[in-house]
């Protein structure tokens, strides 16, 4: 028998909506000006659809460092989590548990759950079979565990069902997240062997850096295609490395690389990077020389740099 918390799907309950419009009230006279947009998101969102019993609220702030003030009223702040500019905090109250997800203007985070929201809510089929697939995932005990310590699998489980409603409502905004789900790793697995292994017989020797500190690894989707991935390794004195950045080869020079490598500059700054690394292959040198990287030497921590590549730098 599983250990972990166990999962309840409830029938639709009236009082969620009101319970968000509490909420929301609260955390408008908590941020002033601050804040733009408040959005009732999630399962309990949708008018007939069974849902745990979590509260899902998507906030549009100006400035995400102004979310600080939600500590006021009772918010836990637990982290960007597995997207990219997004704070998540959360609240447990008597009705129910809060699950806050604040952004700046822009976020796709916002399009998407909008998009995937409405379409539940004036597409009865699409809803009801929604419904099964979430009171049968927490039926079985076994997609309570989390994998590898991160989601449950009752909630990866439901990734493949998203995608295909947001695919059928249109969704096709950009956005960037941590490498999460197992199908977001088979698929980095795949960019990796194809364009930096040459598709050659050996096993990638990196993949102990799917699950360590100093490396992260995000993927960027154009709607629900992940056509981007970028592995980032973080070193000492406030530096990093871009340790490899790839597009899909069907939508390459359509301004993708571009905006995950200023995306992926943006957060790093974020998390007070002062320079970025990388070693660059002849024929991307000029992709990294416009937008900004000159040819830089350095030594990398573990004293280790290609002949092949390029060496070059950026202050971020």
């Amino acid at each position: 028998m599983s250990t972990y918390k166990k999962i309840n799907v409830l029938p639709y309950d009236s009082k969620w909506p009101l319970l968000f419009e509490a909420e929301e009230k609260c955390i408008r006279e908590a941020l002033g000006t601050s804040c733009i947009e408040v959005h009732h998101i999630g399962s309990t969102s949708v008018p007939k659809l069974s849902a745990k019993q979590d509260l899902d609220i998507c906030l549009v702030i100006d400035r995400l460092a102004n979310s600080v003030n939600l500590e006021k009223i009772g918010y836990v702040f637990k982290g960007e989590i597995n997207i990219l500019f997004r704070n998540f905090f959360s609240k447990n109250t008597l009705d129910s548990k809060v699950n806050l997800h604040v952004v700046e203007r822009g976020h796709n985070f916002v399009n998407l759950n909008l998009c995937f929201r409405d379409y539940l809510r004036s597409h009865e089929d699409t809803r009801m079979a929604y419904q099964e697939l979430k009171l049968t995932l927490a039926a079985d005990p076994f997609n309570f565990e989390r994998v590898e310590g991160r989601f449950p699998r009752y909630t990866l489980e439901k990734n493949k069902f998203i995608k295909e409603t947001l695919k059928k409502a249109g969704y096709n905004a950009c956005g960037a997240v941590h490498c999460t789900h197992f199908d977001e790793w088979e698929t980095v697995k795949v960019f990796r062997q194809k364009y930096f292994f040459d598709n050659a017989p050996i096993a990638d020797p990196h993949t102990w850096t799917f699950n360590h500190k100093d490396h992260a690894h995000i993927v960027y989707y154009k709607g629900v295609v992940l056509v981007g991935y970028a592995h980032i390794e973080f070193w000492p004195d406030q530096c990093a490395a871009m340790r490899i950045m790839v597009i899909d080869e069907p939508y390459r020079k359509q301004g993708f690389g571009g905006k995950l490598l200023n995306l992926c500059e943006r957060w790093l700054k974020e998390k007070g990077c002062k320079r970025l690394h990388m070693e660059s292959f002849a024929h991307a040198y000029n992709f990294y020389k416009k937008n900004g990287f000159i040819e830089m030497p350095f030594t990398p921590p573990e004293g280790y740099a290609d002949p092949r590549e390029i060496a070059m730098g950026k202050v971020l």
